[in-house]
């Protein structure tokens, strides 16, 4: 790894410099026309970024495709790392999943951390073990909070209630007329904006590349998926082909025939917003909230700024950029309810984006059956992971190396794409061809 790192590093750290400084709207490719590797990730958000890079660990050569490499929902997340806190009733099945990449971030952040010597990226990835506060605003909020400590502690996770005297110790610009304070110690946090500008740049130094075009559909040879084609022409061909482009997923052509990826854009407004001096800290761990039973959350940064979140709409507006008044002002009045001091601090951006949902709000991650009980050799889907993406993405990066290693962990079968689908693909099929 260490001699493509020599032959690739300027070029690679262009690359992060591009996801680092411009966002949404990066600029030229890198590559054009025809090229191949062992791996074609398609999708430049966290999930494609981790993939890509876990892949290259494995020892192969890494291709990622994406137009616009961490302008989609990985821009906007907040980055909490919360298994405890986003586990929802009825969602169950994704515990497991949530607790396994929560046991893999320490490593997969200390894996990026060693792989950055090489890579001209910021440092660090703002990954912090801080722990996250649960508060109530009143009396109906404690009550929906106590509720979901008994479902929580259910299933082994640690909750621990706090009065509010000691909560306003560890936060002393908690408001004091919060109705109840819960401490949950396994739900951490990291910057998805420096992981991706992290990522990006120790992938390149180690030897990958990256085709800044949009990728138009599936590449197919005798049966099998065999790369990927790049709009305006051009092709990457490779031995694996992992589609993780969230909502885009769906609108690639040459999908395989009958697979059904049902993915629906869940909206969401997101604040960033700077802490004056005289108020540093604003806040020294997460603050997730409860306010007349609508969630807010505080996250705040080791930059001096925070992280206020976030709505949920699934009237898809005509800019699927744009950002809901009506959500702004709900966001800052419930974070002011818990946090007074929020009133005071300077409004930096507004953001929106669509997260990739499905029926069951679980990821579509794995292989793609075919009718004679095989798999459709050289394709990997991951994608849907809705509001778990950043915290999912070392699990998910995981499972797709198992994959393509051949080593699948039966635990996650229950999340394959085509568990949706009502046909199953058959060898002699020819692909379907879907607008892109």
């Amino acid at each position: 790894m260490g001699t493509r790192a020599g032959r690739a590093a300027g070029a690679a750290n262009d690359a992060a410099a591009q996801v680092c400084d411009t966002g949404p709207g990066t600029a030229e490719g890198i590559i054009a026309g025809d090229t191949s590797a062992d791996v074609a990730v398609i999708g430049g958000g966290v999930i494609g970024h981790g993939i890509a890079f876990e892949a290259m660990r494995s020892g192969r050569s890494v291709v990622l495709i994406d137009d616009a490499p961490g302008s989609g929902a990985s821009w906007a997340a907040a980055g909490m790392l919360a298994p405890v806190s986003e586990l929802h009733y009825q969602e169950e099945q994704l515990l497991e999943l949530m607790l396994e990449a929560s046991r893999l971030w320490p490593g997969f952040a200390a894996a990026l951390d060693a792989g950055a010597a090489g890579a001209d990226s910021p440092a660090g990835t703002g990954y912090l073990t801080t722990p996250t506060l649960a508060v109530g605003a009143d009396a109906a909020d404690r009550r929906a909070l106590a509720d979901l400590r008994e479902v929580q502690q259910a299933c082994g996770l640690a909750v621990e209630p706090l009065t509010v005297r000691e909560a306003r110790t560890r936060e002393p610009l908690l408001s004091p007329g919060i109705s109840c304070a819960f401490d949950i110690p396994a739900d951490h946090q990291v910057d998805p904006r420096l992981l991706i500008t992290r990522l990006a740049g120790v992938l390149g130094a180690e030897g990958g590349s990256f085709v800044r075009r949009r990728a138009a559909g599936l590449l197919w040879q005798d049966g099998q998926v065999a790369g990927v084609r790049l709009a305006g022409g051009g092709s990457v061909r490779a031995a694996e082909t992992v589609v993780a482009n969230g909502l885009g997923a769906a609108a690639l052509e040459e999908l395989p025939a009958g697979l059904a990826l049902p993915l629906r854009p869940v909206y969401g407004d997101i604040l960033r917003l700077r802490v004056p001096p005289h108020l540093q800290p604003l806040l020294t761990a997460t603050v997730r909230g409860m306010v007349r039973g609508i969630p807010v959350y505080i996250v705040p940064r080791q930059d001096g700024t925070v992280v206020i979140g976030a709505t949920q709409r699934e009237d898809g507006p005509s800019d699927p950029h744009a950002v809901s008044a009506g959500g702004i002002y709900q966001l800052l009045r419930d974070a002011q309810q818990l946090v007074p001091a929020v009133a005071e601090l300077e409004l930096l951006e507004a953001t929106a984006r669509a997260r990739p949902g499905t029926p069951d709000n679980a990821p579509l991650l794995g292989r793609v059956a075919r009718a004679d009980g095989g798999d459709v050799p050289g394709l990997i889907i991951a994608t849907g992971f809705f509001r778990h993406g950043v915290l999912l993405t070392p699990a998910a990066a995981a499972v797709c190396r198992q994959l393509m290693d051949f080593t699948p962990d039966p635990r996650w079968g229950g999340f394959r794409p085509d568990r949706f689908s009502r046909i199953p693909v058959t060898s002699g099929d020819s692909p379907k061809k879907e607008a892109a």
